[in-house]
């Protein structure tokens, strides 16, 4: 797949499904006893402005561009499970302070593959109708902490740190109310959380790994509030010179400007202050070298090295016929034609195969003579095929030509070539997916690091180990070796397994950049197979 091409496919599906989270707006009159009390500092009070602010979606960080996504993080060990909890940087500060600003520098500055940004203004609670009629005229308070949902925003954000995915509400900023669907978000390396109020919980608190003041003047934030409220939320200048002076002035001097003294960090100025944020961007690549969120696929290599092969592997008989096509679409020399149709051959006596594992039950049918016939029916509620972009894509047809009616869902899967980890770009899966047993289709598995963190994917959407059946055309012992021990009870199903994996992790002898033969593109010539789309690595 070339460069150019790639780019196109990725911000097709990226249109598809853009994903923001936004936040929730309500204010309860519950008690305040898990936040911590207001502080004395000594300080004679500035002013200050507080309020929601617009929140962003989770940003996945590459070293080429800035993603919107819904990310998965690649660092799980030999188990499946994340080896190291994400490093979670609070940022507190007023309204318009610049709290988004300095995440975005904070992201650009890190350059590591996979951030998430969460805005605190997504956990607003829900507001009754008659809370619904005072936000209309500017006389409910969002700037007061019974405003916030911190119940679930702790579990969310422990969730998170843990590398698990998580759904967000989502806040409409003219309605004042949650949307209906929620945005699915998953784990990262770094969290960065924004809100005014991050500092004021104590369970919060304990989550956070750093913590970041944006100290910013008075007069600048109320600016910039009056500009973002005028101009993006349709308010009128009196409402929100109403709502700064009832609201969020008193708010920011008794519950968030006394916080700036649990700050590890406090940045003046905001996002113009680049000396404080570099410093900050050191801190964390260093927690991040400590952590080892990094995956050793030497050390992998070499403890699977001389183990059998294990139970869950189903290997295709190999016939004169598999072994004859083999031969051809292993040949460098094969056209591109030959190349497609017995690979399509191959696909479809694989298919066939794998089906041979789903579960199923005795049916009595009579025949047209009136006899009765014991056969066999599936039993289970159904089927879903799931392709991992894009060279598992080339199994579809194959799927559905033996499965009537057959659902299809797809993982985009790519290899960052700086840090060689599996990145998550894309994500469709059916809503009821979970009750399904799920065919999961990749052309080549080498390392297996793809392959496992799209049985992540697949776990994280409820759907069972034990029903998901993992189908390729070339497996190398390595990629075996890491699905089986970290997912046991995979079926893995394949038509060969080749010993080795080099330094580039192409399987010897391997069959070439089975996308590239297939679709008839060319790869850079520094690119690896899984680098370009077969991330399955």
């Amino acid at each position: 797949m070339s460069a150019a091409s790639r780019e196109e496919r990725l911000a097709k599906m990226e249109n598809e499904e853009k994903s923001s989270c936004v936040s929730n707006s309500g204010c309860g009159e519950g008690s305040l006893d898990r936040l911590l009390p207001s502080v004395s500092t000594g300080l004679s009070p500035r002013k200050r402005t507080t309020s929601q602010c617009k929140s962003e979606p989770p940003l996945l960080r590459t070293s080429k561009r800035t993603i919107y996504t819904a990310g998965r993080p690649p660092w799980y060990n030999e188990h499946g499970t994340q080896s190291k909890e994400a490093f979670v940087i609070g940022l507190c500060g007023g309204s318009a302070s610049g709290k988004t600003t300095v995440a975005r520098k904070i992201i650009e500055a890190l350059d590591v593959p996979w951030v998430v940004l969460l805005s605190m203004d997504s956990f607003y609670k829900v507001l009754s109708p008659e809370q619904q009629t005072l936000a209309a005229s500017n006389d409910y308070n969002f700037d007061h902490p019974d405003a916030f949902d911190f119940d679930l925003l702790t579990h969310i954000l422990r969730k998170l740190k843990q590398g698990k995915s998580v759904k967000i509400p989502v806040y409409d900023f003219t309605t004042h109310g949650r949307q209906k669907e929620w945005k699915t978000v998953y784990g990262a390396s770094v969290i960065i959380f924004e809100g005014i109020m991050s500092f004021v919980d104590k369970e919060l608190l304990k989550l956070l790994d750093m913590k970041i003041f944006v100290d910013t003047d008075s007069d600048i934030r109320l600016v910039r509030r009056l500009r973002r409220d005028i101009s993006e939320r349709g308010r009128d200048i009196v409402g929100v010179i109403k709502q700064y002076n009832k609201f969020v002035k008193p708010a920011f001097e008794q519950y968030i400007e006394p916080t700036m003294r649990l700050a590890d960090i406090v940045v003046p100025r905001g996002g113009g202050n680049m000396v404080a944020i570099d410093l900050i961007v050191q801190h964390v690549h260093s927690q991040l070298e400590k952590r080892k969120l990094r995956w050793d696929m030497a050390a992998l290599a070499s403890a699977h090295q001389a183990q059998p092969l294990p139970q869950t592997l189903s290997v295709l008989e190999s016939t004169p016929q598999v072994r004859g096509m083999h031969t051809i679409i292993r040949n460098k020399e094969t056209s591109r034609d030959e190349f497609i149709f017995y690979s399509k051959r191959l696909m479809r006596l694989l298919i066939e195969r794998a089906l041979s594992f789903l579960p199923s039950q005795i049916h009595v049918v009579q025949t047209p003579q009136g006899e009765d016939y014991e056969g066999r029916t599936f039993h289970g509620k159904r089927i879903t095929g799931v392709s991992i972009l894009r060279a598992g894509e080339t199994m579809e047809p194959a799927l559905r030509a033996v499965c009537k009616d057959v659902r299809i869902g797809k993982i985009l899967i790519q290899t960052n070539q700086d840090t060689g980890e599996p990145e998550l770009h894309y994500l469709r899966l059916p809503k009821d997916i979970s009750e399904d047993h799920v065919i999961l289709m990749d052309c080549t598995v080498s390392t297996g690091a793809a392959a496992m963190m799209a049985v992540r994917v697949l776990l994280d959407h409820d759907v069972q180990e034990d029903k998901i059946l993992l189908v390729s055309l070339l497996m190398a012992e390595m990629g075996v070796h890491s699905v089986a021990y970290a997912f046991p009870q995979v079926k893995i199903i394949t038509t060969a397994v080749d010993k080795k994996v080099n330094d580039l992790f192409h399987i010897i002898p391997g069959i070439g950049n089975f996308g590239d033969r297939y679709f008839g593109t060319d790869a850079p010539p520094d690119w690896s197979d899984e680098e370009m789309d077969e991330p399955s690595y």
